[in-house]
């Protein structure tokens, strides 16, 4: 692209199919999102027509390596709900070879979404002040993804890349190889906005907002088809090659309605309409994932909202626990809360916490976080509490420094209000 495209959402989609080398691909046009380890295990959606999602497998910060523990149950999770699945690296590697090596010496072996999938280099911070020692070291890690066996995507802010690369080499021997990010406003963005477009050659996947819905969601279009890169004819269910948590993902899109149990993670389908006691469902809750902590007929009660959902309304994201060992417990991060007062609860200590939630600062917790711990890991002792006459879990939770959420997820109260005295609770 010369110049800036002023056009409907339409005309620039057929500019790109008109563009770009190749045949014509099902993905033209295809929304979709990318996640991080702030997205949760099971990464977000924002609308039914979502059709891919790159998760994170993690990065390097100057030569600090941050992996991402969500990264292989949210792309379990994008496949279990028929998405196509890619991936990304945080590249802050600047303009040393040395430390492109080191970074991905680490990440390609782990890359779960299949062969010829994308893998993006996410450089948008850490860039040297020499330009041409910043481009040699993406077109260094590019050239590792493609001999890897994946597709090669470079992502960043125009004006970054403008700034610290000579994206022009990039493309020369990567064609339409940039994912690049221009947002118009803040405000809640569902498709794009075109008058914003960053006029650049070479872009394949256009990263609109981070604002895709309320509360903060990044949203993406593809604009070449290089998002069915990996999948018979852009169907998620058929990558073209297996990985374990493709497989996984697979498996969990296979479930059936009457096969949902309890201990399942599940998503509320965007087509729901309505909970089982006749309430509508707001936007937001089908945006989550949830533990199934009772099923009844054809029901489900569901975790944090503590609400009943018709079993057919939910897509199971896993199992029923083949993503995880050992008892795992959640707490959700209340206002004053430290990790070591949680840890405590837990009879474990912060360092474990931080380690089991790739936590880079311990001391950056906030209110609503969910914080896990699978026990067995650290010598830790799982701790009960036996209920007294007069007991309620509102005072029980007080009592025990943690929430009533927390107890009525963790031991699968259906009714919080039903509790009776010598009743065993685990907290």
């Amino acid at each position: 692209m010369k110049k800036l495209i002023k056009k409907a959402a339409i005309g620039m989609v057929a500019f790109f199919v008109v563009a770009a080398s190749g045949p014509v691909f099902a993905a033209v046009g295809d929304q979709g999102v990318d996640w991080s380890k702030y997205n949760g295990d099971y990464g977000n959606f924002g609308y039914d027509h979502d059709k891919f999602a790159f998760s994170q497998v993690g990065g390097t910060y100057g030569g600090l390596f941050v992996d991402q523990a969500t990264y292989p149950t949210q792309v379990a999770s994008a496949i279990a709900q028929g998405k196509r699945a890619h991936t990304y690296i945080w590249y802050q590697v600047g303009g040393s070879q040395e430390v492109a090596k080191a970074a991905l010496d680490r990440y390609l072996p782990k890359i779960q979404t299949p062969k010829n999938s994308i893998v993006a280099l996410d450089y948008e911070s850490g860039a040297s002040g020499d330009k041409q020692a910043n481009t040699d070291a993406i077109l260094y890690g590019m050239r590792r993804v493609k001999a890897a066996g994946y597709t090669p995507m470079y992502y960043s802010y125009k004006p970054y890349t403008l700034a610290n690369v000579n994206y022009k080499q990039i493309i020369k021997e990567f064609p339409n190889s940039l994912w690049i990010a221009a947002y118009p406003s803040y405000e809640v963005t569902p498709v794009p906005n075109y008058s914003f477009f960053p006029s650049m050659d070479g872009i394949s996947v256009f990263q609109f907002t981070s604002t895709y819905v309320a509360g903060g969601l990044d949203g993406n279009v593809d604009l070449t088809g290089i998002t069915d890169k990996g999948y018979e004819d852009g169907n998620a269910t058929k990558p073209d090659t297996d990985t374990p948590a493709t497989d996984d993902g697979k498996d969990a899109n296979e479930v059936t309605p009457s096969e949902i149990q309890e201990g399942m993670t599940v998503t509320i389908k965007f087509s729901a309409t309505n909970y089982s006691t006749g309430q509508a469902i707001p936007k937001w809750v089908k945006e989550n994932s949830y533990k199934v902590l009772q099923k009844s007929g054809n029901k489900v009660l569901l975790d944090n909202i503590m609400s009943w959902v018709a079993a057919s309304d939910v897509q199971a994201l896993d199992t029923g626990g083949s993503n995880s060992t050992g008892n795992t417990q959640t707490y959700i991060v209340q206002s004053g809360d430290t990790l070591s007062g949680i840890a405590s609860n837990w009879g474990t200590n912060w360092q474990e916490l931080a380690r089991q939630n790739s936590l880079s600062n311990p001391n950056m917790i906030y209110s609503g976080q969910v914080i896990r711990f699978t026990g067995g890991q650290s010598g830790a002792t799982a701790r009960s509490y036996t209920v007294r006459s007069g007991d309620n879990l509102s005072s029980i939770a007080s009592r025990l420094g943690t929430t009533v959420q927390s107890l009525v997820s963790m031991n699968g109260i259906s009714n919080p209000n039903l509790i009776y005295a010598g009743q065993t609770l685990n907290y």
